[in-house]
């Protein structure tokens, strides 16, 4: 499995952005999936986005979607989210997360990053 660890969490207002990273290593990439999930106190974990490492095709959750962008450097090994016009409902644990293949389960997790929206 690969490590993968995610920052560039905080607190924020309505209306304000955030950018999160999730760096990977412990091996290079090439047709993998690798995504962003949330979770907050007391419900379950939901899907945000995923992005095709080599190709950067993109999926968005409904709820994100027109907001979120999530975005690749391959030759960083670094993941991203860009987060803009945040409500407080995206309050929750951010985590990056990676699959070997669309037909594989997520397999490899970070420890997640903490977004607060709040005024």
């Amino acid at each position: 499995q690969v490590q993968l660890v995610e920052s560039g969490g905080g607190l924020v207002q309505p209306g304000g952005s955030l950018r999160l990273s999730c760096v990977a290593s412990g091996r290079t990439f090439n047709n993998e999936i690798m995504g962003w999930f949330r979770q907050a106190p007391g419900k379950e974990r939901e899907f945000v986005a995923s992005i095709r490492w080599g190709s950067g095709t993109t999926v968005y959750a409904d709820s994100v979607k027109g907001r979120f962008t999530i975005s690749r450097d391959k030759a960083k090994n670094t993941m991203y989210l860009q987060m803009n016009s945040l409500k407080p409902e995206d309050t929750a644990v951010y985590s990056c997360a990676m699959r070997p293949s669309a037909t594989a389960s997520f397999t490899s997790w970070g420890q997640g990053t903490q977004v607060a929206v709040s005024s």
